[in-house]
C-alpha cells in the first residue's frame, strides 16, 4: 500500500526496520518512517502550513497481539497521535479491551469499522481503497469469504483489531480541526489497509517470514 501511494516527491521513507524484544510487546518489528503528505492534506491545512511542513514522523512497535504507533509532526511540536492495538480472536464484542479507567471510558468514542463495506469519503479517496466487492470475493487458497451481511457472527475464523487512538493538538483556533482531520485519516487507513489484507489473502497466506521481508523491501525500494 505504501508503494501504491508513492510519487517522486511524496510517500513513505523507511528509516529503520529491525526486530525488537521487550517486556511489553514481546518479540516484534520496530520501524521508523517519514511520511510526506503535501498533496494529501486538506485545503485548509495546506493553506495554514508550508508544503515542507506537512511531514510526519512515525515510530511503530509491531508485534502480536499488541502493537503501538506514535506519530508526530515537527511543524506542530505539541501535536501527538498514538495508536495502541490489541488483536483478539473474537467478533468485536469485547468491552474495554485496553483496560481504560472510568474517566477514559466516559470520554471514549467507539467506532465499528466493517471491511465488507466500501468507503467513498474524502480520506478514503486520499488513502486509496480497493474496489473489490467483498460480498462476492472468495479466497481460492483458504475458501474464506464472501463477507455477506452479518459475516462477523458467521465467519470462522474471525479476528478484531481493537485500536485505541489518542490524539492531542493543543493549538488555539484550529487544534480541534487538526485532531478531527487526523482521526478521519486514520479511520480511512484502518479501513483501507484491512480491506487489502483480506482481499490479498491469496498472496500472503502461508508465506514464510523471508518472503514477507522481501515484499517489504520491494515496497520501500523507491527510497533506497
Amino acid at each position: 500500500m505504501q508503494k501504491q501511494t508513492t510519487t517522486n516527491t511524496e510517500g513513505v521513507d523507511v528509516l529503520e526496520n529491525k526486530p525488537f524484544e521487550d517486556d511489553v510487546f514481546g518479540k516484534g518489528r520496530y520501524t521508523s518512517k517519514i511520511y510526506r503528505l503535501q498533496s494529501k492534506a486538506p485545503t485548509w491545512l495546506a493553506a495554514l502550513a508550508p508544503l515542507d511542513a506537512l511531514v510526519l514522523q512515525e515510530e511503530a512497535w509491531n508485534a502480536y497481539p499488541k502493537c503501538k504507533t506514535v506519530i508526530k509532526c515537527p511543524y506542530f511540536p505539541k501535536f501527538s497521535l498514538t495508536i495502541e492495538t490489541i488483536h483478539k480472536a473474537d467478533n468485536g464484542n469485547s468491552e474495554n479491551v485496553h483496560s481504560l479507567s472510568k474517566e477514559q471510558l466516559a470520554s471514549r468514542q467507539v467506532e465499528n469499522i466493517d471491511i465488507a463495506v466500501s468507503a467513498t469519503d474524502y480520506w478514503s479517496y486520499i488513502v486509496g481503497s480497493n474496489s473489490i466487492d467483498m460480498t462476492k470475493f472468495q479466497s481460492e487458497r483458504t475458501g474464506r469469504g464472501p463477507l455477506l451481511d452479518g459475516w462477523q457472527e458467521s465467519c470462522k475464523p474471525v479476528m478484531t483489531a481493537y485500536k485505541l487512538v489518542t490524539v492531542d493538538a493543543p493549538y488555539w483556533g484550529f487544534g480541534s480541526q487538526l485532531e478531527q482531520a487526523f482521526i478521519a485519516g486514520e479511520r480511512a487507513l484502518f479501513h483501507g489497509s484491512h480491506r487489502n489484507i483480506f482481499a490479498w489473502i491469496d498472496e500472503w497466506f502461508g508465506a514464510t517470514i523471508e518472503v514477507i521481508r522481501k515484499l517489504e523491501k520491494q515496497c520501500i525500494s523507491p527510497f533506497e
